[in-house]
């Protein structure tokens, strides 16, 4: 590529960022043909405008750090894509199935929907979960014990990871606050991290549920690699290049129409 100008450079950067998402400071410097001084120097300049975010030699359009918002507040966001992510989800319960409920509004919403034909068996650290599950036929509610944190109606602390290990279950559903594809799953609050750890290996396969907004975030907690995850439920929305990555690193990807 021929030499641009500055005002070049940020066009070509921003219309290409908008475009994938997410790209890597050096693949910038090497397809514009400019030294990785000059690119940091645009990049500092952009992230001063807030029109990027800077981290660990990437750039993406929003910040990919999650901060920790009350289940009541994040239960309007993304809501038609969450429910029929749930939906999906519910698809994949069997007869008299035994599985892992974790906590966040995309599992509540998987509470709401699913509709078993024959017995199921729930484990679930959510108490808006299993107040969701107790209206329904045929599901039998194990709700686990601990510290509730008030922010996701959930428990956390020994107790509850105690009592994981007694169980084993055929599939856990998992909500998460972020989900890199280099640093994994992660959720705002670390004690909840550590209970969806134990979850994990309660667990025969870990599904997790989330909309495409969650890619590209970190939270403070983090929850597992992502070569730990066995199947993700996502939403159309999802950018394709990361999609193929999923895909290409042998994950189950369903992606549902929104």
């Amino acid at each position: 590529m021929d030499k641009l100008s500055q005002t070049q450079r940020h066009t070509f950067i921003l219309n290409k960022l908008r475009k994938e998402g997410e790209l890597k400071v050096i693949d910038i410097s090497n397809e514009l043909n400019v030294s990785m001084v000059t690119i940091r120097k645009d990049l500092e300049y952009l992230e001063s405008k807030k029109l990027l975010y800077k981290t660990h030699g990437r750039i993406c359009v929003s910040s990919p750090y999650t901060q920790d918002k009350h289940v009541e507040e994040k239960e309007f966001l993304s809501a038609d894509e969450k429910k029929r992510i749930a939906l999906k989800a519910a698809e994949l319960i069997e007869p008299k199935d035994a599985v892992i409920f974790a906590s966040g509004t995309t599992i509540l919403q998987l509470a709401q929907v699913v509709e078993p034909k024959d017995r199921l068996t729930v484990l679930t650290s959510a108490l808006n979960v299993a107040m969701a599950l107790l209206k329904k036929d045929n599901i039998e509610v194990i709700q686990l014990g601990g510290i509730i944190r008030k922010t996701s109606t959930s428990v956390t602390g020994p107790f509850a990871e105690y009592i994981l290990k007694q169980f084993s279950a055929s599939k856990l559903f998992l909500g998460v606050d972020g989900i890199d594809l280099e640093y994994g799953c992660t959720t705002s609050n670390i004690l909840e991290a550590h209970v969806n750890q134990h979850m994990i290996m309660a667990a025969q396969k870990t599904i997790v549920l989330t909309d495409s907004s969650k890619f590209g975030k970190r939270g403070f907690g983090k929850i597992c690699d992502f070569s730990d995850i066995d199947h993700i439920i996502t939403d159309s929305n999802i950018n394709p290049r990361t999609a193929g990555q999923i895909e290409d690193a042998g994950v189950e990807l369903t992606i549902v129409n929104i």
